[in-house]
């Protein structure tokens, strides 16, 4: 299992690491701020105040305690209300992390711009109906409260940074490790098949093959990055059909790292009704859609923009 840890990790690390780089290099340049200014006519859509584009530009570029950082230097200059925090909060679960998150789909045989663009627009889509469903209801219209705010760094030095990043590696290297020992023991007491048949109606109405079960459960709790190692070696297993790699990835693309993640909103003020419930509910539905229209499709149109077939024999 350790030889097999190293083997996942390995290939985690080669994605990550000139990614953690290049992030570094743009925000020591300072240039992650002008990646917010298109966000500006964005944030207005979505009934949020143009600057929080840069909590947003942070989260998509960065990741999502980058954007904490930026939010919370940011909320002492603006009154916003529970909704409001509520939308940029589901903003930032569904596009974060972009550059890492989305490689990671696409070394498991994804395009990258389709899974790119997706998160993006469905955060957009999400964003707009939570922005009128609360408004037009008058509901979570008080003042938010943040509730922690955390001992979250933003300005580092480099030899700090990299002794950061290499704590984090390393975590990254035991929790693919406990994983791996995790999913072996769950075969082992047929847990995993427990698992399988429980996903089974969901799975069903998403047109996924069970054989992704396993995938989905990885990427849904612990995260795409944490998990990312484990599904690209299991897409690339020949064991999941590419079809259900697609679909899983897509899924946990617009939902992953439900605890983690959905905690770090709440602690900052957003409300469960949009960070959890709607987003889970309005993923469900686009990836059911979305699976639906793969038979309409042509081969050559799905190799091209959406994900990559097998070769033929």
């Amino acid at each position: 299992m350790f030889r097999e840890a190293v083997h996942v990790s390995v290939g985690l690390f080669k994605i990550m690491i000139p990614i953690l780089i290049l992030v570094k290099a743009l925000q020591e340049l300072g240039w992650i701020a002008y990646l917010a200014l298109p966000l500006e006519p964005l944030m207005r859509m979505v009934g949020l105040p143009p600057e929080m584009g840069l909590v947003w530009a942070t989260a998509m570029v960065n990741n999502i305690y980058g954007a904490a950082v930026v939010f919370l230097t940011l909320a002492p200059e603006h009154t916003l209300s529970v909704a409001q925090v509520t939308v940029l909060s589901t903003l930032v679960l569904v596009a974060h992390a972009l550059p890492i998150e989305v490689r990671i789909a696409q070394e498991s045989g994804n395009r990258f711009l389709f899974q790119a663009l997706m998160r993006v627009g469905c955060a957009l889509v999400l964003g707009v109906i939570l922005h009128w469903s609360y408004f037009l209801t008058g509901w979570l219209q008080q003042e938010n409260a943040i509730f922690w705010q955390g001992e979250i760094r933003q300005n580092t030095g480099l030899l700090l940074w990299g002794l950061e990043q290499l704590r984090n590696l390393g975590f990254i290297f035991c929790i693919v490790l406990a994983l791996i020992s995790l999913m072996r023991l769950l075969t082992w007491l047929r847990i995993t098949d427990l698992l399988v048949r429980m996903l089974q109606p969901p799975l069903r109405f998403l047109g996924i093959g069970r054989e992704a079960a396993p995938l989905a459960i990885v990427g849904m709790t612990m995260g795409l990055t944490y998990g990312g190692g484990l599904i690209i070696y299991e897409s690339r297993s020949g064991r999941v059909q590419p079809k259900d790699v697609f679909a899983s990835l897509t899924l946990m693309g617009l939902t992953h790292s439900i605890i983690e993640d959905t905690l770090l909103m709440v602690m900052l003020g957003g409300h469960l009704s949009g960070i959890l419930f709607a987003r889970m509910i309005f993923s469900l539905l686009v990836v059911a859609v979305l699976v639906r229209c793969l038979p309409l499709l042509s081969d050559s149109f799905v190799h091209r923009f959406l994900y990559k077939l097998p070769k033929q024999s």
